[in-house]
């Protein structure tokens, strides 16, 4: 194993540490694993609340910020954040106008997250909570019932953000969410496994010359292996299962997502392909965003994911963020 840490058992708190230097409009509470934007809470506004397993960055604390997430909670490497975070996390950014949890599908995060909307409630505060399922790899996975929340889940922490930051009530906030998580489709490839710091070497097995098609960012097994595919080849297959679920009948935005390790020139000719098979369909991209989003510690790998978009949705995305991992309009 070859990584810049010290130890694995403080990876997350030494990181943590590190955010808290480079990103002073943060309070970043290392101890407490609670990431808040400093002007929080915001008078009249609804707060956003997520988090997850440590390994994905820039998810989720590199999305707290004006225009996106209120507060996040990392939780260990690939391992749930708790209860007391969430609430801490809520407690922060509550003006009084409520808070959204948005929370990817595995079972750790749903479990945790629901105790700790009861726990927030018995404080006084008004959760709602949506869920975010957009991996059309596979239906059920080694840590989810249903479909695992995964590249989608950017969207709809950008655009409910943007609905909270115009100061749209929780319902109206909430319901924004949910439409964006239903319009939502991910699938993803890993050329080569993660590593994670706690087990050392590769989280799963990927001979030489295969790769692994529907992968989940934990390093999940997805639903066949194959002979190594070009990226035109990829994107046809990938393409193929994204659009026979989601059948859109409106403009696109269009993410292509690194899972950590793979550099930008192929994921900008992966771009070049699934636009490609995009315009063989006949089907309209509104925007395009390419770059390590939703990542799995080092994972060669890719993600496509799909977001049908109506006019105030596209309103939405465009209107301006300010986060250490997505920044436009400011």
């Amino acid at each position: 194993m070859k990584m810049l840490i010290n130890v694995p058992e403080r990876v997350v708190a030494d990181a943590l540490r590190g955010m808290a230097d480079a990103h002073p409009e943060l309070v970043v509470d290392a101890e407490n694993r609670v990431i808040v934007r400093r002007d929080a809470p915001v008078a009249g506004k609804v707060g956003l609340v997520s988090g997850g397993g440590s390994g994905h960055e820039p998810l989720h604390g590199g999305f707290v910020g004006p225009g996106m997430l209120d507060a996040a909670c990392p939780g260990e490497v690939f391992t749930s954040p708790v209860p007391d975070q969430m609430v801490r996390a809520a407690a922060a950014v509550d003006s009084g106008a409520g808070v959204l949890f948005i929370v990817k599908n595995y079972t750790g995060d749903v479990l945790n997250f629901d105790m700790a909307t009861e726990l927030a409630a018995d404080e006084g505060i008004e959760v709602a909570r949506v869920l975010v399922q957009d991996d059309v790899a596979v239906t059920d996975s080694l840590h989810t019932a249903g479909r695992r929340g995964t590249g989608g889940t950017l969207f709809v922490e950008k655009m409910a953000g943007a609905a909270a930051e115009e100061g749209a009530p929780l319902a109206r906030v909430a319901e924004i969410a949910q439409r964006v998580a239903d319009s939502s489709r991910s699938f993803g490839v890993a050329l080569a496994a993660p590593t994670t710091p706690a087990k050392g070497s590769p989280t799963f097995d990927l001979p030489p010359g295969e790769l692994e098609l529907g992968i989940g960012i934990h390093g999940e097994p997805g639903r066949e292996r194959r002979r190594i595919m070009t990226s035109g080849e990829f994107a046809d297959y990938a393409l193929d299962v994204l659009l026979d679920d989601l059948r859109p009948d409106a403009p696109l935005l269009l993410l292509v997502n690194g899972m950590g390790g793979t550099p930008l020139l192929e994921l900008y000719g992966l771009n070049a392909e699934v636009r490609r098979v995009l315009r063989e369909r006949r089907i309209a991209v509104a925007r395009t965003l390419v770059g390590n989003y939703v990542t799995s510690l080092d994972m060669a790998g890719a993600s496509v994911t799909l977001c049908q978009v109506d006019e105030e949705l596209l309103r939405l995305w465009d209107a301006p963020v300010s986060t250490p991992g997505l920044r436009w309009g400011r």
